[in-house]
Order: structure tokens, then sequence, then C-alpha cells
């Protein structure tokens, strides 16, 4: 049976029953000790009106020392029984909100379908603000049940004192949840649309410093602000419609509890009056009356955080619940480690077949770059197998019947856009710091120059998407990055056009020094890579057209040599 942090989520209803399902001891040790803070604050006025009464009518030291006795009682009640259960709920809180941000983040980590619109920036908001607001669920119904026996113990004992105060208590609180149920169900319809437009002005932003280099070079930053500035602007319009509907919405129950407590006032002191009920009731009634007001309060707010709550899941939900780009299978790639492209046939490639021998270091020179890029997103598995024609093979295996993991360390497909993060140049060469070869790889992508011109060394700070670095730094970054990881097939996208010839020129010796006798495959119209290959494949028209050494193309082949000639 699937667990239920294994399965899917799939409603936003389903992670809130999750959510609460999972924390179950943890809200109900919550709502125990929250239920005696707010018994605890509720016999304070109680016990007040029963000192008057006992003291008016007793008049000694003795029953004032014991009234003191039993306040001091009551207050270390509701102070500890606060303080303990806070800090149950709250680190439940933090614990099951810490659960859903590492679900999103790793289901934003994997591919989806095409068809679910997703950008990075909605994934990032979704996986902050949403999974803190859906954990908030934890602390909302303990709230809400200890409202709930602060409201209850109030009416049974301004009930014993007369019925009619405890009706009257009943009654109102009903009334005034009826209204505001009514109310919050607008709150959840606004905060749903405002957090996905906060999330689309975060998506904007993302990517605008994502293209911040290239909009500047041909100046379209301006309009690209623009863009972002009107997606915002909609995003503050949703916030002053949402602050507004949590205005009136805080303002009506605050007057309806106020109504509330204020008839219980006067019917109290209305029946002290007639005689009814004692002084000692009457001051009772009096602080019951403004007591109940907190956890009124209280309990009628929390309507608005399920609502809010319900209105994260859902968003969380959209990530959780989106398809896979591929349902992968269980195997493992056999011994070995060839590459094989049989009749494959995806967007600008048409029937394309080519083999890689273990241990063989090939060029691919393809004249169009949109079938370069097809080519390599096939490769690294970012389309599904059943969305071509034709198989991949790895290791002998179709792609198809092996693991995303098994994959994943078996080949790797360095794109030629390749994410630099935030860290150091070591901890964007070898992520997990488990690679054996990072001084070869940073010696094999020419990175040395930027090790040795700063003073820290491999320890030199990146800043986010590599901002401090120049288009050949970011580039030879992460083509270290793709060595050091030194797996049993390596194909690399264009990892040199931001360089120098000369660098150039080192680093295709580099990579074949480094790559000796591992599969290796470099889709590239770079001479030196190209020379340096044990063959080169010829790609053009999505078919692979010619196979022959580099130097021998260049001699026989006029349109090659057009091509990779510089």
């Amino acid at each position: 049976m699937t667990s239920p942090d294994t399965q899917r989520p799939r409603p936003g209803a389903d992670i809130i029953r999750t959510a609460l399902r999972r924390n179950v001891g943890a809200m109900v040790r919550g709502t125990v000790l929250m239920g005696l803070y707010q018994a605890g604050e509720t016999a304070f006025p109680i016990a007040l009106g029963l000192i008057v009464e006992h003291t008016m009518r007793d008049r000694s030291l003795g029953a004032l020392g014991l009234s003191i006795g039993a306040l001091a009682v009551i207050i270390t009640t509701v102070s500890l029984s606060w303080r303990f259960g806070m800090r149950v709920l709250q680190k439940a809180n933090t614990t099951e909100a810490h659960h859903w941000r590492v679900r999103v983040a790793a289901c934003g980590l994997q591919p989806v379908a095409r068809d679910v619109d997703l950008k990075s920036g909605e994934v990032l908001t979704i996986a902050t603000e949403d999974a803190d607001q859906t954990a908030d669920i934890i602390e909302v119904v303990p709230l809400l049940i200890s409202s709930l026996v602060a409201v209850a113990v109030a009416a049974v004992a301004l009930g014993l004192a007369d019925v009619r105060l405890g009706l009257l208590v009943i009654v109102g609180t009903v009334a005034i949840l009826s209204v505001l149920s009514v109310m919050s169900k607008r709150i959840g319809d606004s905060t749903r649309e405002h957090q996905a437009r906060v999330a689309r002005a975060g998506a904007k932003v993302a990517d605008l410093i994502t293209g911040l280099r290239p909009l500047h070079g041909f100046g379209g930053n301006h309009q690209a602000f623009r863009a972002y500035r009107r997606v915002s602007t909609e995003a503050r319009h949703q916030a002053i419609t949402v602050a507004r509907v949590n205005g009136v919405y805080a303002g009506t129950a605050l007057a309806l509890n106020a109504v509330l407590a204020g008839a219980v006032t006067l019917t109290a002191g209305w029946l002290a009056f007639d005689g009814r009920i004692t002084i000692g009731e009457l001051v009772m009634a009096v602080g019951l009356a403004q007591f109940i007001m907190e956890p009124l309060r209280l309990f009628s707010e929390m309507p608005k955080y399920v609502m809010t709550a319900r209105a994260s899941a859902d968003r969380m939900a959209l990530v959780l619940a989106a398809p896979p780009v591929t349902v992968p299978g269980k195997g493992h790639p056999d011994a070995g480690s060839d590459l094989e492209v049989d009749c494959v046939r995806h967007g600008a490639l048409r029937k394309l077949r080519f083999q890689v021998s273990a241990g063989e270091f090939v060029a691919i020179a393809a004249y169009q770059p949109r079938a370069a890029a097809d080519l390599a997103s096939v490769l690294a598995v970012n389309v599904p197998p059943e969305a071509y024609e034709g198989a991949v093979r790895v290791g002998g295996r179709d792609l198809a019947d092996l693991s995303v993991e098994a994959v994943r360390a078996h080949l790797l497909v360095n794109p030629y856009d390749g994410e630099i993060f935030a860290g150091s140049l070591r901890t964007n060469i070898d992520p997990s710091g488990t690679s054996r070869t990072v001084p070869e790889a940073v010696e094999a992508s020419m990175l040395t120059d930027v090790v040795a011109l700063h003073r820290e060394g491999l320890d030199y700070a990146v800043r986010d998407r590599g901002a401090n670095l120049s288009g050949g730094q970011r580039q030879r970054l992460s083509l270290a990055r793709a060595l050091a990881a030194d797996t049993d097939v390596l194909v690399l996208h264009d990892p040199t056009t931001a360089v120098d010839a000369v660098t150039e020129q080192l680093i295709a010796r580099g990579i074949a020094n480094l790559r000796r006798g591992r599969t290796t495959v470099v889709i590239t119209n770079s001479p030196a890579l190209l020379d340096t290959a044990d063959r080169v494949l010829v790609l053009d028209d999505g078919v692979i057209t010619a196979e022959a050494t580099h130097r021998t193309l260049l001699s026989t082949d006029e349109t090659y040599c057009a091509a990779v000639a510089r």
C-alpha cells in the first residue's frame, strides 16, 4: 500500500487531511494544553465572583488568603499551559511546513508535462508562502477547539447563575459564527486570486533576472521591467482587495463580539437590579462578558484561517499533482556504457540513427541548432520516450525501461545554458561533495585562471546565477561540474561557445584526456572539439549524412568545411 508520504496528493483537501492526520498526537497535546489555558482564563472571572461572594459573607482573613492562593494557582496554570501548548503546536507547525516545502521543491525539480503551466517563480512562492499557510492548520484546529471550550465554560457558568445568561451566550455565538462563515468564503476566493497573482509576479521577476544580460544587450530591459510592473500592479490591487475584505471581516467580528458582550453585561445588570442574581454573580457575569470577547474573536477568525489554508493547499496541489513528463521504468543499464539512438523522430530529428561504443569520443556536428537542441532534450529525458518515435538505449537498455535515478547515474547531459548557483566555485563543481576528480575537472575545463584569480581559490563566493562571473567563466564552471560527475556516458552540448579560440583548444584537449576510456558525446561545431574526437557524425536535416574524422571531412566535404571552419 502506498503511504501518504509517497503518493501524490490530489486536491487541496487531501493535503489538509494528510497534514492533520500526520500531526494528530501533537494536536491532541496542544488542544489539551490550550483548552486548559482557556479554561483557566475563564475560571479567573468566575473565581473573582466567588471571592467577592464569600468575602462579603465571611469577612475573614483566612477566606481572603485562600482566595489569593486560588488565583495564584489559576494564573500559574494559565501561564504554563499557554507556554507549553504553543511550543507543541508551533513545533508541529514548522515541521509540517518544512515537510511540504521539501515535497514541493522535490516535485519542482522533476520535469512535468508541458501542458502544466508552472513557472519556477510560482513554484518558489508555493514552496514558501503557501507551504507555511497550509501548515497553519495545525495551530488553527486546536485554537478553535480551545476557544470553543472557553465559550462553553463561560456559557455553563453564566447558565448556573441564570439560564437566560447562558442561552444568550450560546445563541449569540451561533449567530456570530453564521454571519462570519458566509464572509469567510469571500476571503477564501480573494486570497486564492491574490496568491495566484503574487506567484505570477514572482515568476515574472525570476524570468527577468534570468534574461537580464541578453535584455541589456538589445535594449529590452525597460520593456521587460514594464511588463513586470504591470503584473506586480495587478497583484497589488488584489492585495488591497484582500486587505479590504479582511478589514470588513475583522471589523464585523469585533462589532458582533462587542454587541454580545454588551448584551451579557446589560442583562446581568438588569438581573442583579431585579434581585435574581447576587453581587458576586454580577461580578462574574461582567468579568466573563469582557473575557469572552477574546475567545470569541479567536473563534470567529478561525474560518478565515481555514479558508486561507485551503486556498494555499489547492495551490500546492497544482505542483504535487502535476503529471510527470514520463512514467519511468525500474530497470538499470546493463554492464557497458555504449549509447544507441535508433530511428528517433522528434521535432527536427528525422529517423536519426547512430551508435557510440563504450569508451569512444564522438562529436556530432549539427548544421541546424534546433536539431542539436532536440537531440540533447531526448538524451536528457526531458522528452518522454512515448513522445517520440524510435528508441534510445544506454548500456543496451531502452530509456523507457530505466528508472530516472539509473539514467542520471549512468548518463549525464550537460546543457549549453547550465545553471550556476549561489555558493562557491567548489559547491558548484561538486554539489554533493563526493567527487574525486575536482582538480582534474578544473584543469580540463580551464577554470584554473578563475581559481587562481581569487585568494579563496575554489572557495570563492559565487553569487546567484553566477552574477559575478563572465559568460565564459560560467560556461567553464558548468563544464567543470559535468566533468567532475565522472559518469559512464557524458553528453556535452556546445560547451565552449563563450570562450576564445586558444582556450577552446586547451579545453578540447583537456576533455579528451580526462574522458579517455569513458563514453563521451559532444554536440558542437567547434573545430577544436571536432578535431579531438575519434570520429565526427554530421547531423543535417534531422539525419546523419556523413561520418568520418574531422580532417577527412574537411578535405572531402565542402558543406562541412563551410559549416565548421573558422
